[in-house]
């Protein structure tokens, strides 16, 4: 079939080429009765302006890049929500989205700015001496972060504000009562990147439970039941008094809970558990877990909103911190009786 042109809709609609043009582009006004006959017959033609005139025409390719941490100790699921979250907000504001990987560095993001593929750049898993950063403090692209590196003078990053979420998570379990408590993290590899989300739980989680005269104990956390097990075990025994903890690693939330049913210990009775999760997450467990949420969709929203301002050459803040949210659910509630650790042992994995 022969592709629908601009001059087809304009024989169709009776009018002008120029004015199918302004009509589609809102760049001047035109009677709502003109425009109506115009839109009639765009949908009537199926016509699709065509990316390539348009991009020359406009210098703007209508595309934004999202470049995704597809790496190890990532949460597939979450990042998901993160992606699907930009995808759809791009599209309110008539942008596609092109995936990239986190992997290919500053390299990935040269590459793809010297080809003009894209209008601008949203990042996500900022690491806290990130090696991208110089470089979009150079590139004519405008760029938003989701999340902050240790310098974020001349960027613009959004998050939640995950030094308060840890702070919270402590402050509820020391409300309660709790003396003794302990962080289960991400996975060690993701520390080890310097990731800024992970770190800043740990040091606002930290921090609440010094201020509120707890003992506590921030550490990383695996994803295999094995794993996680095992680290349960090891915080039980050498912290026998410990009664509440809290989960920052969406992988390892069910395994948590598995781990203290295997070693003897009832949530909430014995050991109060919070998460910092989606809310499906800790609605599913059993019991259903107090959480903070992670705001992914609204975190890709604002993220998408400010990266179009930008583009618009409008001002943005430079940094855009949501607040936390603690929802109460039922594992959590003031400390009981710690019991005798159990000795059991989680069945071997079958190879």
């Amino acid at each position: 079939m022969r592709t629908v042109t601009i001059a087809d809709v304009a024989k169709h609609a009776g009018v002008a080429v120029s004015t199918v043009s302004y009509v589609l582009s809102g760049k001047r006004a035109i009677s709502a009765t003109t425009s109506q006959r115009v839109m009639r017959s765009v949908r009537a033609l199926g016509y699709h302006p065509n990316a390539g005139a348009r991009a020359l025409a406009s210098k703007r390719s209508n595309v934004i890049a999202l470049v995704l941490p597809l790496r190890a100790g990532m949460h597939l699921p979450v990042l998901m929500q993160f992606a699907t979250s930009v995808v759809t907000t791009a599209r309110q504001f008539d942008h596609d989205v092109l995936l990239m990987t986190a992997d290919e560095g500053p390299d990935g993001l040269r590459r793809v700015a010297a080809s003009a593929l894209v209008d601008g750049l949203v990042l996500m898993d900022v690491e806290i001496h990130d090696p991208r950063v110089p470089l979009l403090r150079e590139l004519e692209e405008p760029s938003v972060l989701i999340g902050f590196p240790a310098d974020a003078s001349g960027l613009t990053c959004v998050d939640l504000d995950f030094a308060q979420a840890g702070a919270i998570c402590a402050e509820h379990l020391a409300s309660l009562g709790h003396r003794e408590i302990a962080l289960l993290g991400a996975p060690n590899v993701v520390y080890q990147r310097g990731t800024g989300y992970a770190e800043r739980t740990m040091e606002g989680f930290a921090e609440a439970g010094r201020e509120h005269g707890a003992t506590a104990i921030a550490r990383p956390c695996e994803e295999s039941f094995d794993e996680v097990c095992a680290a349960v075990k090891a915080l039980l025994e050498e912290h026998p008094g410990l009664s509440g903890i809290v989960v920052h690693n969406e992988a390892a939330v069910g395994h948590v809970l598995g781990a203290l049913r295997v070693l003897g210990r009832r949530v909430p009775e014995e050991v109060s558990v919070v998460a910092i999760c989606p809310d499906d997450v800790a609605e599913r467990a059993s019991p259903p877990l107090t959480s903070v949420l992670i705001p992914a969709a609204d975190v890709g929203h604002q993220a998408v909103r400010l990266l179009m301002a930008k583009l618009e050459g409008g001002a943005v803040p430079d940094a855009t911190l949501l607040p936390p949210r603690l929802t109460i659910r039922q594992s959590t509630t003031a400390p009981g009786p710690v019991p005798p650790l159990a000795n059991s042992a989680p069945a071997p994995t079958k190879g």
